[in-house]
């Protein structure tokens, strides 16, 4: 482990100590490595090895390296130096050897130094004799910042002085009088910094700074505005290098051609076969977003900006796009499904932002941008810029391939008017034949109205595949990092960071390619294995007529979409409850028992076995401090529920009908159900004493311990009775409308809990939010536990009732504490994570194998059988 390699470093830490500084030592015994005959009183830091020089052997040996750095040794220690001031002079035009033309000796010394308009000196220097003149140069290297003397080659016919350095792989800042020029090496390293660690160039010239002077960084050469401009035409050479431009200077890049695409998704001519439409299934699948993190601010001076790649990228062009936007007209109608910000706040304006935000098209499948497919907000997210988006997305990449897919997280309201927009609008365009689908990401879906999921869900558009839809919200995660860099620079050096970030992200997709493409199969095919045979039980479980006019339902749906795929939306809300159970039972009580109140006396017995466990609820809850008004409070409450029970035990006597009763059933709360509350102490061990149990009824038993005679006392097989026996029949069907309730209660306390975690516990800004949000689950918690409590009870009298165990198994299942996990469980149809569905048993309450007869029951089979054969 980790730990094992640091403890092993500490026994040899002191020993790696005297090692470190004897190499600050002098080498070689002082003398020079080369001649043998001077003093080596120099050094290379950047060379490997001990070495030692004395002045002209180290001019030799570093002739081709000028970036190394040099240190002299003063008698007690190594001080910096440099090769310019040991006299390097760094010669162009002959690999590195003195210019012909360049005659006499390469001595010099400053007799003028002139200034240039900024103030500058422009480095020239004069030698004595009218001897060639050597320029001082500032170049910025990947390991720090050098000045050195500069020889130019003077032959008749060389280059001029900003060719000559590219030549020498150095960049000049400058055309025209080149003071400052940059190695392609640390353009390069700086490049990658950006795309990779998201460095701006302030900290990647500070790094530089440090590396030249640590202790006094500020007395390197500023050039970091110079690094600003030249990263840029240095980005700007490397992709048109790339992408093939260089070798024809007549042939001038267009719209989107100096970015890459995804090589997975189908592109007609590119990676699709000759004659593909005989063969092959072809659906593009595309995923729009925005990303209000990416702003940008108004420029003082936008008419002095100049663009490099205007268009060329991933960004749309200026021009055409700006064309678009004042000839568009955008619709002011508010949301028809949920409170969306992306819709409802797409007239909100910034007047300090030239831009709010960006929105973007990329491949679904694989997370690829689209080329020319993104675009600036302005004043949010309006249909007028996501149309925009889209259409060059489907135009550019979506020639013959007739069906398209857009994944969009409004995509409920941004399709209902798209066809109009596109047939109005001048700047708007699609192919012929085109066909729209539009859908919405499984993580937004959940947010919408129920009537959206069947109608916009991935799982029932066929050809979709296993796709979430939110694969954009991945990708601006790391484009969020230099939103604030980009947020204050021009217009264009801004639009070509964010085509640089979407090529690389492009990048890194494509080098992936084939091992992600293996992982997704690799899952497809366990998907398949996992969803297949429970499909094939199930249809062979289910009535052939029915799934035959599922079928025709399905495949209507498939054809028309629309309202046709309400198929997938339950048409009955819910299990009969207890209220419904109690008033159907009520009507036929005479003709079952024939005595009236029955029912009435039965549901008395479980409202009193719930307010005894609301009893015990509240003895965990009270502090092990009570004050005396705390536990006079609880005393009174107990002597009311006594005289109930009491009450309701003499009515059992005339229910029965004489009948000798046993002692009734004490029921026991299961700990597993009892931790929120009793969150700070353990109430078995602890329990809270009361001081004045003398007055308790019946002396002995407090009131939420006493047996309560129900019909489901006396175990069924047990029951000899024709009246005891019709009692026991109410009974269970008043327990199954009990259970019913507790399970729906316990779905709503979920959502309601789901609800609380997601928007109050991660939005909470203040302890004191965060404190409420933390006692408002509580509470919730506690009203789940108690429901689940009295489902426990309901689901024990159905046993001893003589449920079949059938049901006890399937339909009524015993719950368990994990199943009550919040970060799963969702309140409504359209939840997220119904590719795999594995959520509690009691979100799907009734449905086992009950008869398909049962108008309920049939309604679920329905809607589960499309579902499953979806997936």
């Amino acid at each position: 482990t980790q730990n094992d390699f640091i403890h092993e470093y500490l026994i040899y830490r002191d020993l790696f100590l005297d090692i470190i500084l004897e190499s600050e030592n002098l080498a070689n015994g002082g003398l020079c490595e080369s001649c043998q005959g001077e003093e080596g009183l120099l050094r290379c830091l950047t060379c490997s090895g001990d070495h030692s020089w004395c002045h002209a052997c180290i001019l030799t040996a570093h002739q081709s390296l000028p970036f190394h750095k040099i240190q002299q040794w003063n008698g007690k220690c190594f001080c910096d130096t440099s090769l310019t001031q040991l006299g390097y002079i760094w010669h162009l035009g002959h690999g590195g050897q003195p210019c012909p033309c360049s005659q006499g000796s390469s001595e010099w010394e400053d007799i003028d130094e002139t200034t240039d308009k900024h103030g500058e000196g422009t480095g020239v220097h004069t030698t004595t004799d009218s001897l060639p003149t050597t320029t001082s140069l500032t170049i910025i290297h990947s390991t720090g910042v050098f000045t050195h003397n500069i020889l130019w080659c003077h032959c008749p016919g060389s280059p001029k002085q900003y060719l000559q350095l590219l030549k020498a792989g150095l960049f000049p800042a400058s055309i025209s009088r080149p003071r400052t020029a940059f190695t392609f090496n640390v353009l390069d390293n700086f490049l990658i910094d950006a795309l990779e660690c998201k460095t701006s160039a302030s900290s990647f010239f500070q790094k530089l700074c440090r590396l030249t002077n640590n202790a006094f960084p500020d007395s390197v050469p500023d050039r970091y505005r110079e690094l600003m401009r030249v990263s840029r035409q240095w980005r700007d050479l490397m992709n048109r290098k790339r992408f093939g431009f260089g070798h024809d200077s007549l042939v001038k890049p267009g719209p989107g051609n100096l970015a890459l695409f995804c090589a997975a998704c189908p592109q007609p001519g590119i990676n699709m076969p000759f004659h593909w439409q005989d063969n092959w299934l072809i659906m593009q699948r595309y995923v729009v977003d925005g990303n209000f993190t990416a702003q940008h601010m108004n420029m003082r001076q936008p008419h002095l900006d100049v663009s490099l790649s205007d268009g060329l990228g991933y960004m749309v062009t200026e021009a055409e796009y700006q064309a678009h936007l004042s000839s568009a007209v955008e619709s002011k109608d508010k949301s028809s499904c949920s409170n969306h910000r992306a819709v409802n706040a797409a007239n909100t304006n910034r007047s300090n932002l030239r831009a709010t935000g960006v929105g973007a098209t990329a491949c679904a499948r694989h997370g690829c941008f689209v080329p020319h497919a993104v675009v600036d907000f302005q004043k949010g997210e309006r249909h007028m810029n996501v149309d925009y988006s889209i259409c060059n997305a489907i135009n550019g990449h979506s020639h013959g391939i007739d069906t398209t897919l857009i994944i969009y997280d409004v995509g409920c309201q941004w399709c209902i008017h798209f066809a109009e927009r596109v047939a109005n609008c001048p700047g708007l365009s699609l192919p012929e034949q085109s066909q729209v689908l539009a859908a919405v990401g499984k993580f937004h879906l959940s947010a919408h109205k129920l009537p959206c999921f069947a109608r916009f869900s991935l799982n029932f558009i066929q050809g979709a595949g296993q796709v979430d839809g939110e694969i954009l919200e991945t990708l601006w995660a790391s484009f969020n990092k230099i939103s604030p860099t980009a947020r204050s620079m021009s217009k264009c050096h801004r639009q070509e960071i964010l085509d640089d970030h979407m090529r690389d992200s492009n990048w890194k997709k494509l080098v992936g390619l084939v091992k992600t493409l293996l992982k997704k199969h690799q899952r497809a095919i366990k998907g398949i294995r996992d969803t297949k045979l429970p499909f094939d039980e199930l249809t062979s479980a289910l009535d052939k007529q029915k799934i035959a006019e599922w079928e025709n339902d399905e495949k209507k749906a498939m054809e028309e979409r629309g309202e046709c795929l309400d198929i997938y939306q339950l048409k009955i809300d819910q299990a009969p409850t207890m209220a419904e159970i109690r008033l159907r039972l009520t009507e036929a009580e005479n003709a079952e028992t024939g005595r009236l109140g029955t029912v009435s006396w039965i549901i008395q017995g479980i409202n009193l076995e719930d307010a005894q466990d609301g009893l015990r609820s509240d003895i965990r809850q009270l502090p092990s401090d009570a004050t005396a008004a705390q536990k006079v409070a609880l005393q009174e409450k107990r002597q009311k529920l006594s005289a109930r029970i009491t009450k309701f035990h003499e009515t059992a006597d005339a229910m029965t009908e004489g009948i000798e009763l046993e002692a009734g059933i004490v029921h026991a709360d299961d700990p597993r159900f009892c931790k929120a509350d009793d969150e700070e102490q353990d109430w078995e061990i602890h329990p809270v004493n009361l001081e004045d149990d003398s007055e308790l009824v019946d002396d002995e038993i407090p009131a939420e311990d006493m047996g309560l005679w129900m019909p489901s006392s006396v175990p069924h097989d047990q029951v000899f009775s024709v009246h005891l026996s019709a009692l026991q029949a109410e009974e269970l069907e008043l327990r199954k409308g009990q259970a019913n309730d507790c399970l729906e209660r316990i779905r709503l306390a979920l959502g309601h809990k789901a609800v609380i975690y997601r928007q109050h516990f991660r939005s909470a800004n203040s302890v004191w939010t965060g404190t409420r949000s933390k006692q408002e689950a509580r509470r919730c918690h506690i009203k789940i536990e108690k429901y689940v409590r009295s489902y426990q009870r309901a689901r024990l009298a159905m046993e001893r009732l003589g449920m079949d165990q059938d049901s006890l198994e399937n339909i009524y299942q015993e719950i368990l504490p994990e199943q009550l996990n919040i970060d799963k469980e969702v309140t409504e149809e359209n939840r997220f994570g119904q590719g795999s569905d594995k959520l509690a048993w009691f979100w799907r309450v009734n449905g086992a194998k009950k008869s398909q007869k049962d108008a309920w029951m049939n309604e679920f089979y329905r809607v589960n059988w499309l579902k499953a054969k979806a997936r």
